[in-house]
């Protein structure tokens, strides 16, 4: 999504580089934050005064978060002030586990017992060992449920499996989203539509990880076979999971799978 995103609004012709993702970056980040170290609920408190000290209103921004909607000891994480619109991505929780044992190195149980854990976290220490940056996740039925309930800005929902199935008319909802949020109204430059889908999918971002690297794989922090992009639309829960896990999963998030049409 956000290789998609920066090519088509950051680039001249569509054609991706891992170079345009510079142009979104995740939110919350010590980039965002002028006080280097924090507990966990000050973190919290700082999120909507962060927000509301280092994005001018005057221009778009377009950011990354894990966060959940949730409030977290009192504190919420964003409001209608100062956020315009999301775009949240959904995936099958069975496929989410694979994707969790890839990019943490977990093993199954672990990346489930995460899923599950509604005071599930992802945090980041300084130097001298201190918190300085801090999303709070929750479950993932909580996560997707405050996203999904909330009504204070408009909030696309993306079924991942759907940018393999149909991207083209996924990747044109999401514009004419984005369009509709700031009243632009401007027609798609097609020759960059295509450009940017063309150079955007999974075996081309797959492909250059390999040739270039990739910051955000583990692989790049350190000296493991771990990358960013593994098995893309190729993580089929029927063919990784161990029925113990699919069906914990299942039954877990049972009326999740059901309203998403997963089953």
């Amino acid at each position: 999504m956000r290789s998609f995103l920066s090519s088509y609004y950051y680039s001249k012709d569509g054609k991706f580089d891992f170079n345009l993702l510079l142009n979104i970056n995740q939110f919350p980040s010590l980039r965002y934050s002028d006080v280097k170290s924090y507990t966990y609920v000050e973190a919290a408190k700082n999120w909507i005064i962060n927000q509301k000290k280092f994005f001018n209103k005057e221009k778009l921004f377009f950011l990354k978060t894990h966060n959940s909607l949730e409030q977290y000891f009192g504190y919420r994480f964003t409001k209608s002030s100062e956020t315009l619109g999301a775009i949240y991505i959904v995936r099958d929780p069975r496929n989410v586990v694979s994707s969790m044992c890839n990019h943490y190195s977990m093993n199954f149980n672990e990346a489930y017992n995460k899923m599950i854990d509604e005071k599930a976290s992802l945090s980041v220490k300084n130097s001298d060992g201190n918190l300085s940056n801090f999303s709070f996740l929750g479950s993932w039925s909580n996560h997707y449920k405050s996203w999904k309930n909330n009504f204070e800005f408009k909030t696309l929902f993306v079924k991942y499996e759907d940018l393999e199935e149909n991207a083209y008319n996924e990747f044109r909802k999401i514009l004419k989203f984005i369009d509709e949020l700031t009243g632009k109204n401007e027609p798609i430059n097609k020759k960059k539509f295509n450009n940017a889908i063309n150079s955007t999918n999974f075996s081309s971002l797959k492909q250059k990880e390999k040739l270039y690297g990739f910051k955000e794989s583990l692989t790049f922090k350190k000296d493991n076979k771990t990358n960013f992009f593994n098995l893309g639309f190729k993580n089929k829960w029927q063919q990784n999971l161990p029925e113990e896990i699919s069906g914990k999963i299942k039954d877990k998030f049972s009326n999740e799978i059901k309203e998403l049409q997963y089953e």
